[in-house]
């Protein structure tokens, strides 16, 4: 009986992902009603494991702490694939959403990220090494966080483009 015990435990103990996570905007709003204002609080969260996978969250609550939980928890449900190529982007990409529009580059070894705020804290969390972005519209964070993931959802590596054209991937040269 004690080795279905022992063997029941190993089952549950499935390799868990550990996520990182960082709180992008804090903004506190307020609803006037006829008493005066009251105050709730909305977190956009962005997490992410390093190697490939970063999501993105948006939650709302009377406090802070609860806001930030609900974010972590709609963040890692939307957890989304980034293709890396040598620590950087596979190709040249432009992100928009509304307002929000960056531009990212591919950059050599050594370079790092250069990027600000929101943006910075994606692709770090993302696991990208190195690359060149320029926000060519908006500040808002939310709209800069929609457009970084707009950007990453529409990356596509070497050995999908292949894929997509029937093309043997051991052909191509990398660089």
């Amino acid at each position: 009986m004690a080795d279905n015990r022992n063997k029941e435990t190993k089952k549950d103990e499935s390799p868990v992902v550990e996520l990182e996570e960082k709180v992008v905007a804090i903004n506190r709003v307020a609803k006037v009603v006829k008493g005066g204002r009251r105050f709730s609080f909305s977190a956009l969260i962005v997490v992410g494991d390093k190697n490939g996978r970063v999501g993105y969250g948006l939650g709302k609550a009377k406090e802070v702490p609860d806001a930030i939980r609900k974010a972590s928890q709609v963040a890692t449900k939307n957890l989304m694939a980034v293709p890396i190529d040598n620590g950087t982007i596979p190709h040249n990409i432009l992100g928009e959403f509304d307002a929000g529009k960056i531009l990212f580059k591919p950059a050599s070894e050594g370079t790092g990220i250069k990027a600000a705020g929101a943006c910075r804290t994606i692709l770090e969390l993302a696991g990208v090494k190195n690359v060149l972005t320029k926000s060519l519209r908006g500040n808002n964070p939310h709209n800069i966080v929609k457009a970084t993931f707009n950007a990453l959802k529409n990356l596509r590596s070497a050995a999908q483009i292949a894929a997509v054209r029937g093309v043997d991937t051991k052909g191509l040269r990398l660089k």
